[in-house]
């Protein structure tokens, strides 16, 4: 899962906490928040720890999270994008599929 590393790093730093500590207290390893941390990936079960330690909403956590307005709005854009997707696609196949017909009646 996609993380917000920058608010696993300040949630932590509000604390006083090494990574160590946080580890410790999550019970994950030194190894897991530094993952999380510069590549801003997790496992469920280690977003649920950091969540409940660090008291951090699952939906602030996320960053692929659906309810986020940044992902909505990209849900709409997809929405037009697709279908003009198809129909270029469409319109392109055509294109090919009829010149390639002339091509061969004309051999």
């Amino acid at each position: 899962m996609d993380v917000s590393s920058e608010k696993v790093r300040q949630a932590r730093l509000a604390r006083g906490w090494t990574q160590q500590q946080l580890a410790e207290v999550a019970d994950l390893s030194l190894r897991t928040v530094q993952r999380v941390e510069n590549q801003s990936v997790a496992s469920n079960e280690t977003v649920s720890a950091l969540c409940a330690v660090l008291e951090i909403a699952r939906s602030e956590l996320l960053t692929n999270d659906p309810s986020r307005p940044e992902h909505q709005a990209a849900e709409r854009r997809m929405r037009l994008l697709l279908p003009a997707a198809a129909v270029l696609g469409a319109m392109l196949g055509s294109g090919t599929t009829v010149l390639v017909l002339r091509i061969l009646a004309a051999g």
